[in-house]
């Protein structure tokens, strides 16, 4: 976030009195919500999330010379939250896969637009609290929880409320989503954590962990049956089947021909 008490936002709308509604509705309604540029195209977007860094952009998709989704696709790090506003409901699955917080069709309904950036605004509170204990619980994960031979066979997990402390074996796998990740345990809770995948790739792999899929890392002693196929399939103790991806695929089948 680019300011502590406040969120900044770029309007992305090729028809000036859409782009002029919604900048009156979100200085209106939006409390602690900055606009920063109105664009009318995708170059002018592109521009303004280069100067600006906003937290919000309000992208419309159909425009000339380029739609929202074209936008998206060249931007090369996305930082910031989408809330898609367009007249036209057949985007909605597209926006929904291209991690869209929300989707808003015009006429702009002023509730729903408060509601999406009261969704922002949460998400970033729970994100910025796990933020700073971050380092902390960081330190207490790769220093201070290792036992038998200098292994790793505890893992801390970042609740917003604190941590809990887990058995390594008790992982059945973890899944990717987005800058989170999803620990799913034997005895089927699930933990939602505000670290990548990569992290918990870098610290598991050594420990009978395998990424199997950029979406998915299991404990590879809760395998139950494979099934080939052109990418093939997975099932876990928990009864879940996974995908192996075709790059991953080589990789896994070795691991049962040692």
């Amino acid at each position: 976030m680019n300011n502590a008490h406040a969120l900044s936002c770029i309007i992305v709308d090729d028809e000036a009195i859409s782009r002029e509604t919604l900048e009156n509705y979100v200085q209106k309604y939006c409390d602690g919500v900055e606009v920063k540029a109105l664009c009318e195209n995708v170059e002018e977007g592109l521009s303004a999330i280069q100067t600006y860094q906003p937290d919000i952009v309000f992208l419309d998709i159909e425009m000339p010379y380029g739609d929202g989704f074209d936008l998206l696709d060249r931007v090369p790090h996305i930082n910031f939250d989408v809330v898609f506003i367009t007249a036209f409901s057949n985007y909605a699955i597209r926006a929904l896969n291209m991690s869209a917080t929300y989707y808003i069709l015009k006429p702009v309904d002023i509730e729903e637009l408060v509601t999406a950036v009261d969704k922002i605004k949460q998400k970033r509170l729970v994100a910025d609290h796990a933020s700073n204990e971050t380092s902390i619980q960081s330190k207490v994960l790769l220093d201070n929880l290792k036992l038998a031979n200098g292994q790793l066979q505890r893992i801390v997990l970042p609740q917003l409320t604190g941590f809990i402390v887990i058995a390594v074996s008790d992982i059945v796998y973890a899944q990717a989503d987005d800058n989170y990740s999803v620990i799913h345990l034997k005895n089927g809770q699930k933990h939602v954590v505000s670290k990548t995948l990569k992290f918990f790739d870098d610290i598991l792999s050594e420990l009978g962990f395998m990424r199997i899929h950029k979406s998915h890392l299991i404990n590879t002693s809760e395998i139950k049956e494979y099934r080939k196929g052109k990418t093939g399939q997975v099932q876990l103790s928990d009864g879940t089947w996974l995908d192996v991806s075709a790059q991953k695929k080589k990789g896994f089948l070795e691991l049962f021909s040692r």
